[in-house]
């Protein structure tokens, strides 16, 4: 144990002396070429804007967050000293929130900012005679430690890591996509802006509207909206309920999706059910002088049912809400794409 300290001890005063050794030729090139100097460390330290039609890669991708997250296990962190580059680092924070640097060893920064962590690093580097007023950046390249949720109607909702820059695409992703129940539009919630949503709209295809895969960071929280659905039940052709990305649909049109009323089936008998605050109402129609063009055509709400009984069976009163309630939770979901 005393060898393997003697080593550490010598290892450390090899990396003192080359260090020096660096930050004095830094000087002697920064006093020969002044105005090279400050231009190559103003480039380094200043981010450049990417447009949100670019494609960031991890690698570039430089997360910015709201200056409130704390840091914390498994976050991946960039450290760059201005004018120092020998001791720009990339380094992953431990289990017990600890951070391993150049010259300083192990530097404890779980449950800090990044403003507050570069202060610590920063009094470490001075008060150890490393360096005389050091300047020192802080950039978080992943996010592990703090989530994004992903809620609604996706395949597997919960809270995911953010690593590198990550947008909205990839969090739904992550969630294993839309359920077969999902809209078109999402609610997303920023951490630093929780009264103030943001409605992005999902296209079918990401290259046809890239402008709404817009960059999450971490914790957001993304809702998935269910999509409106109506039902149509009893006897038709193919009793099913249709999705609605927007808009909605007619009787008339409710009634085609599901391929048409039958011959047994009892036109003037036909009713809308419909969920209120008061509990499910039912309205009768005249589908038969609708489907004749006799009788103004009804817009249906979402979650509407449509029920078309049979003329060989009679279901009256509350007995009939419940049967078309039990129909159109057996039936299948047919997406509807205007």
């Amino acid at each position: 144990m005393t060898i393997m300290r003697s080593n550490v001890r010598k290892l450390r005063f090899a990396l003192n002396c080359i260090f020096v050794a660096s930050v004095f030729a830094i000087g002697v090139i920064a006093q020969e070429q002044p105005s090279q100097s400050t231009a190559s460390a103003t480039n380094q330290n200043s981010p450049q804007p990417v447009s949100a039609f670019d494609t960031v890669t991890q690698k570039d991708a430089v997360i910015t967050p709201d200056s409130s997250l704390r840091i914390g296990a498994g976050d991946l962190l960039e450290f760059s000293v201005n004018n120092v580059p020998e001791l720009s680092t990339k380094t992953r924070i431990s289990s017990n929130g600890d951070a391993y640097l150049p010259l300083i060893d192990y530097v404890h920064v779980g449950g800090l900012t990044a403003e507050e962590a570069q202060a610590v690093v920063e009094k470490k580097l001075s008060d150890g005679g490393f360096l005389k007023d050091p300047h020192v950046t802080l950039f978080v390249d992943q996010f592990a430690s703090q989530g994004v949720s992903v809620l609604g109607e996706v395949v597997r909702a919960g809270v995911y890591p953010v690593l590198g820059q990550q947008r909205l695409y990839d969090l739904i992703s992550s969630a294993g996509g839309l359920s077969d129940k999902a809209g078109r539009s999402v609610t997303i919630t920023h951490r630093n802006q929780p009264e103030k949503p943001i409605v992005e709209e999902l296209a079918r295809n990401i290259a046809d509207n890239p402008e709404h895969n817009v960059p999450i960071y971490p914790g957001d929280t993304i809702i998935v909206r269910k999509a409106d659905i109506v039902y149509v039940v009893g006897d038709v052709a193919r009793p099913s309920g249709f999705l609605m990305d927007r808009g909605g649909l007619t009787v008339l049109q409710a009634v085609a999706l599901a391929g048409g009323t039958t011959q047994t089936s009892k036109l003037n008998g036909a009713k809308i059910i419909r969920k209120s605050d008061v509990g499910m109402s039912e309205t009768p129609i005249e589908l038969k002088k609708i489907l004749e063009a006799k009788a103004q055509d009804i817009p249906m709400s979402a979650d509407d049912i449509l029920f078309v009984p049979s003329s060989t069976r009679k279901i009256a009163g509350r007995r009939g809400i419940d049967a078309a309630i039990q129909m159109a939770m057996a039936v299948g979901i047919v997406a509807v794409r205007p």
